[in-house]
């Protein structure tokens, strides 16, 4: 069949695209690479929400949460009840490979499949791809860009990279499982959009000692049994050590985007081009919708602030 609508990412924004789709009795289909809400589902286990749970709700559907800011596994089951309550129509663990323009219609080749369509929202996120260091010894099995449960590192000398939210929370967890535990901060304090629940926390960890923390400083190289860092004074100084979470945040797949003709500004933010009102790019029929418009603004869109971007697409697809 023809689509009216194919919806690349299957995570709350593009969930929302499908509900929106379905009130505008468009037909429609979401593809994606991984498990249903794959970020989600990749965050750590323990994670709480920044946002609370009325802000995480999609299409008016109340989201009932133990605390008023909800768990990663709280959110998880809403998004997969409203999946199945609506009949949403996602194809998972499928990625889309390549995209070509026929006349009016896209001819989007999948790893399982081939699908032409009107249009294409492309609400992938940006949680695949980290932002690495570049550093020698940074592919070694001792260093990681994700983070899950706390446990695996008890005893162990530890490297936290990074200084937001998961860097803190990473260091905080492990630390109060047993492990020893140095923070390599580029800046010159914790963020300033870490939680503010948990920033007093690990400021006063750091300042009785509990957690070490290098301020200006920056990892250099990682070897079997150390690591190695260049100081605020510009020394090099080596530690002992067992692992190493890079926690440096995520990139989003620009290259996809790039391969679809949707221009990129040309700064280090690589903002991709769209119509604020409408959200479609400069390749007529191709949308974007949350997180990806922020090229390397990670930070600027959120569930609760980009889940209008479905009604906006929708109701532009429908004119």
């Amino acid at each position: 069949m023809i689509y009216d609508v194919l919806i690349v990412g299957g995570g709350p924004i593009g969930i929302a695209c499908a509900l929106e789709a379905k009130k505008k009795n468009l037909s429609y289909i979401i593809v994606e690479k991984g498990a249903l809400v794959n970020s989600l589902y990749n965050y750590p286990n323990k994670m709480t929400f920044f946002s609370t749970s009325e802000k995480l709700e999609l299409d008016d559907i109340p989201f009932v949460s133990n605390n008023p800011k909800p768990t990663k596994q709280e959110a998880l089951e809403y998004y997969r009840r409203i999946v199945e309550s609506k009949q949403i129509h996602i194809n998972l663990f499928e990625k889309v490979e390549r995209v070509e323009k026929n006349d009016k219609l896209f001819e989007v080749v999948s790893s399982k499949t081939t699908y032409q369509t009107k249009n294409i929202v492309i609400a992938t996120g940006f949680y695949d791809i980290p932002n690495y260091l570049n550093i020698p010894g940074e592919e070694m099995d001792k260093v990681t860009h994700y983070y899950d449960d706390p446990h695996y590192y008890a005893t162990q000398k530890v490297v936290v990279v990074g200084a937001s939210n998961s860097s803190v929370d990473a260091a905080l967890e492990t630390y109060r499982k047993g492990a020893d535990v140095t923070m390599i901060v580029r800046g010159e304090q914790i963020g300033e959009r870490v939680k503010y629940w948990v920033r007093p926390d690990i400021i006063n960890r750091i300042k009785e000692g509990s957690i070490k923390a290098y301020f200006n400083a920056e990892l250099t190289e990682v070897e079997k049994d150390q690591i190695k860092f260049k100081d605020e004074e510009g020394n090099i100084q080596s530690l002992d050590n067992d692992f190493v979470l890079a926690l440096t945040g995520y990139r989003p797949n620009f290259e996809f985007l790039e391969s679809l003709g949707i221009k990129l500004s040309e700064d280090q933010l690589s903002i991709p081009e769209y119509n604020q009102q409408t959200m479609k790019t400069n390749v007529d029929g191709i949308y974007l919708a949350g997180v990806i418009c922020g090229g390397m603004e990670t930070h600027k869109w959120f569930i609760e602030n980009s889940r209008i971007h479905a009604k906006m697409i929708m109701e532009d697809i429908n004119a």
